[in-house]
């Protein structure tokens, strides 16, 4: 088997995968690379990191696509499909450029997109290709905890009815750890479809409790009693209801800016509703802290989220976009970002240093790094919780 991609899809589908066969990984950073050959994760991922430290894998890892695709019986693709707004769609020139690479390198090879891709790209990629090598398993993996999700997955869902796409089913089944985990063979489009729904619906709860604490904030209410009370209904439930600075991160905001640009056709509301109320709501938490008239406001970690590494997309930098366009100063506490600057911000890793220059502390999610200062402290996180 072989695993294109070594970012949290694709490496945590190699350590899954590598745990009953051989698996080769290839990407085009050496340093990632070198690091999954030592057994070391370039992601931050807990279990991945045990993973690979612990537990007995036939995985190796390459720069080199030929030795890596060569002989391959499934070539998984996880390669990053970023939004483009210029074309109101996902880049998928990563995709297609591996998948070009594999049908040279191993044209019997059945070729598993795991990248988020739209809906109709497997029917029009294989017209446009001339291959019916190519089919699509969605991932439901959260960053931070990619290999847990896939070793206790919600479900697995492939693109296709047939005995190759039941086959690569049963190769996940084999490498998680959860039993009976519900399995659904699909058309490649409802397949595709799958994905960008049920990452729009997570937004859409990420954004109506965002839109609940809002009102809470403007009337002087008790944000949290309110979520309490509206969660106790069973068919609303108490989880993923923590209010926020924005739904952010790699998944949610492209997930459904697409959706969205799917939708050209048909009549809609709420998903334009949903990609509106993401920055309707950064709006209005840049608002309250442009109110309180800081010299300099501290931003607390880029990072989308707690146990994370990425800062792609993150919710907070809207909310330094917005204060900085009033003149405000931001600085930034980060410890794992490189840079001494972030887009025009300086960056600080001495978190002393930071509290004090700091008049204002905004972060997303709560750390007892701020215990001491919370006076300085302006967040929505009511659960400690991502």
């Amino acid at each position: 088997m072989a695993v294109a991609g070594l970012g949290y899809v694709g490496l945590s589908n190699a350590a899954l995968l590598a745990q009953h066969n051989a698996v080769r990984a290839v990407d085009l950073d050496a340093e990632r690379v070198d690091l999954v050959n030592a057994r070391q994760s370039p992601i931050v991922d807990p279990e991945l990191e045990a993973f690979l430290k612990d537990e007995d894998l036939s995985l190796s890892a390459t720069t080199d696509a030929v030795e890596a695709l060569s002989g391959a019986d499934f070539i998984v693709v996880a390669t990053p499909t970023n939004y483009d707004p210029d074309t109101n769609t996902f880049d998928t020139s990563s995709v297609e450029s591996v998948i070009a690479q594999a049908m040279q390198i191993a044209p019997d090879a059945t070729i598993v997109i795991k990248s988020t891709i739209p809906v109709g790209f497997i029917e029009s990629l294989r017209a446009q290709m001339g291959t019916q090598q190519v089919i699509f398993s969605p991932e439901f993996l959260r960053e931070g905890r990619a290999l847990y999700d896939n070793l206790y997955p919600s479900r697995i869902v492939v693109g296709e009815d047939s005995p190759r796409a039941r086959a690569f089913a049963d190769l996940l089944v084999q490498g998680a750890r959860k039993k009976d985990v519900p399995q659904l063979f699909t058309g490649p489009s409802e397949a595709e479809a799958i994905k960008l729904f049920s990452n729009t619906y997570l937004a859409i709860r990420v954004a109506y409790f965002n839109e609940l604490d809002s009102y809470a904030m403007k009337f002087g209410l008790d944000s949290r009693q309110i979520i309490d009370g509206v969660g106790l209904d069973p068919r609303i439930g108490s989880h993923y209801n923590n209010p926020s600075f924005g739904y952010g991160g790699y998944c949610l905001p492209k997930d459904s800016k697409q959706l969205l640009a799917n939708y050209a056709d048909v009549p809609q509301n709420m998903i334009q509703a949903v990609v509106s109320a993401n920055r309707t709501r950064k709006d209005f938490i840049a608002d309250q802290i442009i109110a309180r008239a800081p010299k300099v406001v501290g931003a607390y970690r880029l990072v989308m989220k707690e146990g994370s590494d990425n800062f792609r997309q993150s919710s907070i930098q809207g909310i330094m976009k917005r204060i900085k366009a009033k003149g405000i100063e931001v600085i930034v506490y980060e410890p794992v970002c490189e840079d001494d600057t972030f887009f025009g911000s300086r960056v600080l890793r001495d978190l002393e240093a930071f509290k004090a220059e700091a008049e204002v502390i905004i972060t997303n999610r709560l750390s007892p790094d701020l215990d001491d200062v919370m006076d300085k402290v302006f967040t929505r996180d009511l659960f400690s919780e991502n």
